[in-house]
């Protein structure tokens, strides 16, 4: 037997959504290394052909209500099992998870669980869980107007952050501290909100804004129990906004061991009710201890687990595909430094004339740098648009501070051209 046949024998597994190449290629890359991967996908593939056994095309989401069509997603994965044996599905698409889900359950197979899926992607069912198990995160209220959100944010004290139900990427969060922005903020998350899926759209969240760093934590959950992967310091700028401007991953992060931080975590993948996959959770350390600030169900974006590989040399792609076919996953770290990211954002709103990056030769640790945008791309600052970068660029270092140096030198020479 090939080791191909062998392979397709193991089962296959499906993944709904491939995403942008630019930030996902290396997790597909990944899984099909161990498993067959088939992709269930809006459009008909081109640079996933290389990774994937099969493909079908199917509308992801239903237009015009921009929510997954669970449906459709649903008959397209039941006309795969019809051909091969599926042992798995994932997604690493916010916007899919809580549809994978769904389809693992329809199948049989070993996943997050839709209710784990959901009570993740809904930020207020996140909330009402952790605050009934009595675990550390911000005070909250859901509001569904201006005057609610006044009145929650006057009880809570400034500053307070608004935030959308249902988004992702920091998308329409913003920090207010005081009482007369907070209509304002109010639109601004609301506004956000319905620009997504529809099911998470309407009201905001207002939480009090916990002080300190904050890191996210990619972590692996198998039959429930939940186990650390990467850790990666967060860097946001444009306030008051939260746009995630860098990330910066160690393998010998000492937080990786401590057990209060790691303790508090799998009690909230416990109340959640995941069972199979790879999550995001995002986390303020402060005065008084670790604070939640979301669980994704998910790896991280941001390239963040790219960071992770690049840091210890294991390859999250590979433990997802695992996972998702309810294999318990092993893995054993062959790189050892730390690694980081820093995305470039333009100094006001314009439209693209040139970008220009260093070579990894120009600056010591450079390893790679990625123009973003093409001349005549239009870039939106926040509240008008997000994630609007024209570049990214990756360091690796012995420490923090080496990896933190690279970063800022490599910043220092880049340069956009705008137009206004």
């Amino acid at each position: 037997m090939t080791d191909d046949a062998k392979k397709t024998d193991d089962g296959v597994v499906i993944l709904v959504g491939s995403g942008q190449r630019a930030y996902r290629e290396y997790l597909l890359a990944g899984a099909a290394r161990r498993r067959p991967i088939w992709i269930l996908d809006a459009v008909d593939p081109t640079w996933q052909e290389q990774y994937v056994l099969g493909s079908t095309t199917v509308e992801l989401l239903d237009r015009e209500r921009l929510v997954p069509d669970t449906q459709g997603l649903i008959e397209a994965a039941e006309a795969v099992a019809a051909e091969h044996r599926v042992v798995g599905v994932f997604s690493y698409d916010e916007t899919l998870v809580v549809t994978c889900a769904l389809i693992a359950e329809r199948l049989g197979l070993p996943g997050l669980t839709s209710r784990g899926a959901d009570n993740c992607r809904n930020k207020h069912n996140t909330r009402q869980l952790l605050t009934a198990a009595g675990l550390p995160q911000p005070h909250f209220a859901y509001v569904t107007d201006a005057e609610a959100a006044l009145a929650a944010a006057d009880s809570f004290g400034y500053p307070v952050v608004l935030k959308p139900r249902g988004m992702g990427a920091s998308i329409g969060v913003i920090r207010v501290d005081g009482p007369e922005a907070v209509r304002a903020a109010f639109e601004v998350a609301d506004a956000a909100g319905r620009g997504g899926n529809s099911d998470y759209e309407g009201g905001a969240l207002v939480e009090e804004c916990v002080m300190g760093p904050e890191i996210s934590i990619d972590g692996v959950v198998f039959d429930g129990a939940w186990s650390p992967l990467f850790l990666a310091h967060k860097e946001v700028g444009l306030a008051p906004y939260f746009e995630e401007t860098g990330h910066v991953v160690s393998a010998t992060d000492p937080l990786l061991a401590d057990e209060e931080l790691l303790g508090i975590l799998r009690d909230a993948h416990r109340e959640l009710g995941i069972g199979y996959g790879i999550t995001h959770t995002e986390v303020k350390l402060t005065t008084r201890g670790p604070v939640i600030i979301e669980v994704n169900a998910r790896l991280g974006g941001d390239l963040i687990p790219y960071l992770g590989s690049l840091a210890t040399g294991v390859e999250p792609g590979e433990l997802a595909a695992e996972l998702a076919a309810g294999v318990r996953p092993e893995w054993t770290p062959a790189e050892s430094r730390t690694v980081g990211i820093r995305f470039l954002y333009p100094p006001e709103n314009g439209t693209v004339r040139s970008v220009d990056v260093p070579a990894p030769s120009d600056v010591p640790g450079l390893l790679e740098t990625n123009v973003m945008v093409a001349p005549g791309v239009r870039l939106l600052l926040p509240p008008e648009g997000y994630l609007s970068r024209y570049a990214n660029l990756i360091c690796a270092g012995d420490d923090f501070p080496s990896c933190e140096e690279s970063l800022a030198k490599a910043a220092a020479l880049t340069t956009i051209v705008l137009d206004s």
